[in-house]
């Protein structure tokens, strides 16, 4: 499987790819606030390319639970400084930004940025769409049931796993038919994004499931709730689940997945690696 994002073809059939959360943000659930300042936050972005990140996913806006959506002067004024000096220092680094606002988009693909993590799966902004016809920029289509402002308010799905599945081929379609090489895109069936924990365990359960659209399978359940409250600790702070990620990552790769949103880079990674070694047939 080869994934399309501008000049560069990655191929995934035999290795993953560890793409690092960069929150420019004031408020993300678990990192919120600690990468606001543009030294600190390009510090981060240094350890997490030497423990082997493949993806920098800079954002620039939270998208937890019951968040406030964030202008775009501020959304722009956060996000691209950063991306411009990762593209500087790092030539090689994939580097993804965390947006579902065409302009952002647009402004970050010109300054370095090679695809787009889209909450909304293009639904939010309509010129998302013309913003990715008019570059070679790679997309993440992710499911989210309403707004991060409403995604939590009582969801309920008969089955989760059609309707999510059901919701990414369409969005996939949409995307093929207006032009848009389908080998640029990837899915995300949006772990914590309007689900309840039922939800959460049944797409863990039926990942392998989406892997038949064909496309580049993208999970991210770094530090989540839903690993708290399965660990027996619904108050367990959200630094010490790490090691649950890892394991996850572990399980998930086995699954299907093949591009893992995380925190903790170096441990991901090697959990990734390790796990590939296992599955490896030659």
């Amino acid at each position: 499987m080869v994934w399309k994002l501008q000049h560069r073809e990655v191929d995934l059939d035999r290795s993953g790819l560890i793409m690092g959360i960069l929150n420019v943000t004031p408020d993300s659930f678990s990192d919120g606030g600690l990468y606001l300042d543009p030294e600190k936050a390009m510090d981060h972005a240094r350890l997490m390319v030497t423990e082997g990140a493949d993806i920098l996913d800079v954002g620039g806006e939270s998208s937890r639970p019951g968040s406030d959506p964030v202008p775009l002067d501020k959304e722009l004024q956060q996000v691209l400084p950063i991306i411009q000096r990762i593209r500087t220092e790092f030539p090689e680094i994939l580097v993804s930004i965390d947006t579902y606002k065409a302009e952002t988009a647009r402004q970050a693909i010109q300054a370095g940025a090679n695809l787009v993590n889209d909450i909304s799966a293009l639904r939010s902004d309509p010129d998302m769409i013309h913003v990715l016809n008019d570059s070679n920029a790679g997309v993440i289509l992710i499911h989210m049931r309403g707004t991060p402002k409403t995604m939590q308010l009582a969801p309920y799905y008969q089955d989760v796993t059609a309707k999510v599945y059901k919701f990414l081929k369409d969005r996939r379609n949409v995307l093929a038919d207006s032009g848009i090489d389908p080998a640029r895109i990837a899915i995300d069936p949006g772990f914590g994004f309007g689900k309840r924990l039922k939800d959460n365990l049944d797409l863990l359960r039926n990942l392998e499931h989406f892997t038949e659209l064909g496309h580049p399978l993208v999970v991210g359940i770094s530090r989540k709730s839903m690993i708290a409250t399965l660990a027996g600790n619904p108050t367990l702070p959200e630094s010490e689940r790490t090691w649950p990620t890892v394991g996850l990552t572990s399980l998930m790769r086995e699954r299907g997945a093949r591009i893992f949103r995380v925190h903790d880079v170096k441990v991901n990674r090697e959990s990734l690696r390790m796990t590939e070694a296992i599955l490896a047939h030659d």
